[in-house]
């Protein structure tokens, strides 16, 4: 095998290759050997015509394909080595034909791994949400915390928001029952908006025994073509109703939910992990639009084939997550009003962001020689150990120590870049005057207001 010629244009390459007559006399065999077991020849039994008697019918030709299929993964291979070319995606074979001397020319087109321009990636200015904890975020932490340790009962009266009903209901539009549409002994929170609007608004008020019949009229966006903006009867009967008990907020409380004896004490607890969770949404975010921003400074064409396998990548995860959730692709696509080819398309801008931003890391990588040390590499291996519970060897031998290594290298790259550049503080929106007053507390209303009127 010999490499004729490399032409370089667009992001692609033509790679001309001649490969020797012994060499594809080789691959010849080989397909024929193959392919033997289906032919028939009048005189021979199916699969035992020689080889020369099947070309003189159907032409000397007639092995050629299969024989470059057969031979084509390792020349090519050697050809893109050899030529120290970084193709990506699946080649093609635009042209074949065979020389004086007997031996078989191939001209290969392939796509290349894009050149990185890199533009602006240190000092870029990008703005960072300051981080801040109020009385309120302490408050609405407790309160989910006394939610979770609620008690529920079931209660002889009608009922009103927040209760729960326990509901056996079927929907009807035009009169006639749809898919999806009916449930039995099902759990509705009244006041949620979980269900379609004023479904749970005309429920308030009834008890258990009661059958109601709620009109509703579903939403234009509905994610059903079929049911979006038609009206529809859901005949409702009331088993029960139920009523969530929440907890006192006070040092008992914080003595049974936590490790600290007061109120007092654990609302500082609250404060200082949510200060801590938001600081570290706060440095993600910000890293993130560091990275973004240094992703359109730079320039690169990326090849159509490589956002390709990053959609089905993607389309490869989100069919497990369907598949963990009872679902298939086709169904979940046709739930949305689409199908599955329009579920690919609506994946390809994330995709493609995706390649740009791995792009980007490499080359900054690259061009900050930023390395990974074996060390590094053994503590993340670890790390993966302890998360999936399995022992440090076994994740070795599943898991590639050279794609943990660019892992790494990545997110080094990234870190390099969020610390490189200048946080632009992003204040949190100032409120008005009039809008404390709407939120004070009631002894606090009348004091608030008499400020907003001096506005």
């Amino acid at each position: 095998m010999n490499v004729k010629s490399v032409e370089k244009e667009n992001g692609n390459a033509k790679i001309a290759i001649e490969i020797e007559k012994a060499e594809f006399e080789v691959a010849l065999n080989k397909a024929y050997a193959k392919c033997r077991k289906n032919i028939m020849i009048p005189g021979f039994r199916k699969g035992k015509a020689p080889r020369k008697m099947v070309e003189s019918m159907y032409g000397p030709t007639v092995f050629y394909e299969d024989a470059v299929n057969e031979i084509f993964p390792e020349i090519y291979e050697k050809a893109v080595t050899e030529q120290g070319l970084k193709a990506v995606g699946a080649p093609s074979v635009v042209d074949m034909d065979t020389t004086e001397e007997g031996n078989v020319a191939l001209t290969v087109s392939t796509a290349l791994y894009p050149e990185v321009t890199l533009g602006e990636y240190k000092g870029i200015e990008v703005a960072k949400k300051a981080v801040s904890v109020g009385k309120a975020d302490v408050d609405a932490e407790l309160n989910r915390m006394a939610e979770r340790n609620s008690r529920i009962e079931t209660v002889e009266r009608e009922a009103k928001n927040g209760d729960t009903v326990v509901i056996d209901f079927e929907g009807f539009v035009d009169g006639k029952a749809f898919e999806g549409g009916k449930a039995e002994k099902y759990n509705l929170h009244l006041g949620t908006g979980a269900f379609i609007p004023g479904f749970e608004d005309q429920l308030v008020g009834t008890k258990a025994g009661d059958e109601k019949a709620v009109e509703v009229t579903f939403p234009e966006d509905y994610n059903s073509k079929e049911l979006a903006g038609k009206a529809a009867t859901f005949q409702c009967k009331v088993h029960e109703v139920k009523e969530t008990i929440k907890p006192e907020l006070d040092d008992e409380f914080a003595k049974d939910v936590s490790e600290f004896d007061t109120l007092a004490d654990l609302k500082k607890d609250i404060k200082a992990r949510l200060t801590k969770t938001r600081q570290e949404e706060s440095d993600r975010a910000f890293e993130d639009a560091a990275v973004d921003a240094a992703a359109k400074n730079m320039t690169v064409e990326i090849p159509a084939c490589m956002i390709d396998e990053q959609v089905d990548r993607q389309m490869e995860q989100f069919g497990y997550q369907l598949q963990m959730q009872g679902m298939k692709m086709e169904d979940y696509a046709k739930m949305m009003g689409g199908n599955v080819d329009g579920l690919r398309q609506s994946l390809r801008p994330m995709a493609e962001q995706t390649v740009r931003t791995s792009l980007l890391l490499e080359a900054v990588a690259e061009a900050e020689k930023i390395e990974v040390l074996d060390e590094e590499v053994e503590e993340e291996l670890k790390k993966m150990a302890d998360q999936y519970q399995m022992e440090l060897e076994k994740v070795k031998a599943a898991v590639s120590t050279d794609s943990v290594r660019e892992e790494l290298k990545t997110r080094k790259a990234a870190k390099f870049i969020a610390e490189n550049a200048k946080a632009v503080e992003e204040k949190p929106a100032k409120k008005t005057t009039k809008k404390k007053a709407a939120e004070a507390p009631a002894e606090e209303v009348p004091a608030a207001e008499a400020e907003a009127e001096k506005e």
